[in-house]
């Protein structure tokens, strides 16, 4: 059975009992020495228990709080960019178009701001007659330094001959830090996965310890006797794009893991999944709400995240699982029929759901 804290009331009546055993059945009653000090021992007794209750689940990573989580993954986790533990927040970077007098110079290192975000040029240009571009990174990390097409940013002391405001061309690739979820599920893996010199489990590893990737999944023999294929997703620095990755992000962990991977290997392959959208129709809902549309979508997309991996079959009973743990429905008839994939790289996607 599981080890379960007492109560303050429980400690106190088994120290009273025992100091009545050990005084051959004196009765503690009242407000005695005997009741106040078995009383204040109790107290004490049950603070150390609840510490060592508290204790027990920081000493492992399923259950530790975010400090201790912190030190579990500085002790078990090497990240791509050779930091422990838990992965930063990554910066932000794109181009911006500049306008202003032609012929002016904007120096490197110019500070721009956006929404309490600040940004700086990585280049020295001339404006010219028209929009110049010119290369900005992030100086604050996060999502929130990620900036749409278009959206306008602010010069902060513009120079003489600069106007006061340029226009995002692309402003991408900032990444919120790593969550405890994201975090306490790469410890685990690291655990039950020790490394095996670049077996499946491996390849996961070294490419959910690059920033950004959320998720990550190997194929061995996937494209001949000897090779390795890796899909992966970024579900936050890539939302915009339903988390798949970008030409970029695929360079990125293809630089990394041969780095990492055995020479032995004869090839080893990187790639995106490829989103396979599918749709559903739902008769029958009892409460059909706006609310409730929204909580079934919402929690179709959560079964997706957990039980969804490239070439997975997705499965009618899943689908009818998730529906039927979205708030607020009570009954439904769900019309769709099992789905498989038609081949090893698409995953299945929410496309739209039908009501009638």
């Amino acid at each position: 059975m599981p080890w379960i804290t007492p109560t303050l009331g429980q400690v106190r009546t088994m120290v009273r009992d025992d100091v009545m055993a050990a005084l051959s059945g004196a009765v503690v009653v009242g407000n005695n020495v005997l009741r106040v000090v078995s009383d204040a021992n109790a107290g004490l007794a049950h603070l150390v228990l609840r510490y060592i209750d508290w204790l027990a689940r920081q000493l492992l990573p399923d259950t530790a709080e975010v400090e201790w989580l912190d030190r579990h993954g500085d002790i078990w986790l090497v990240n791509a960019d050779g930091s422990l533990g838990r992965k930063s927040a990554s910066l932000a970077s794109g181009i911006v178009n500049m306008t202003g007098v032609n012929g002016t110079l904007v120096a490197s290192g110019t500070e721009l701001e956006s929404n309490d975000v600040h940004y700086e040029t990585t280049e020295q240009i001339t404006i010219g007659s028209i929009e110049t571009p010119v290369a900005v990174r992030a100086l604050d990390g996060g999502a929130a330094s990620n900036m749409d097409t278009g959206d306008t940013i602010s010069i902060v002391s513009a120079s003489s001959g600069i106007d006061s405001s340029a226009t995002v061309v692309v402003m991408e690739g900032g990444a919120d830090e790593e969550n405890d979820d994201l975090l306490r599920a790469r410890i685990l893996f690291r655990i039950r996965n020790p490394p095996m010199g670049g077996d499946a489990a491996d390849y996961v590893a070294w490419t959910t310890a690059i920033s950004g990737v959320t998720r990550a999944w190997s194929y061995p023999n996937e494209m001949g006797i000897g090779t390795v294929t890796v899909r992966f997703m970024m579900d936050e620095l890539r939302v915009t794009n339903s988390g798949y990755p970008l030409q970029q992000d695929i360079n990125a962990v293809i630089a990394y893991l041969d780095q990492k991977r055995p020479v032995a290997v004869k090839d080893s392959f990187v790639e995106a999944p490829i989103p396979f959208q599918y749709s559903l129709t739902i008769t029958g809902l009892d409460d059909d709400s706006a609310a409730v549309r929204a909580r079934i979508e919402a929690s179709i997309l959560d079964m997706e995240y957990n039980r969804i991996s490239p070439g997975q079959t997705l499965y009618r009973s899943w689908l009818d699982e998730a529906i039927s743990a979205a708030v607020g429905e009570t009954s439904h008839e769900l019309i769709f029929v099992t789905l498989p994939m038609p081949g090893p790289g698409y995953m299945a996607q929410l496309g739209s759901i039908i009501y009638v």
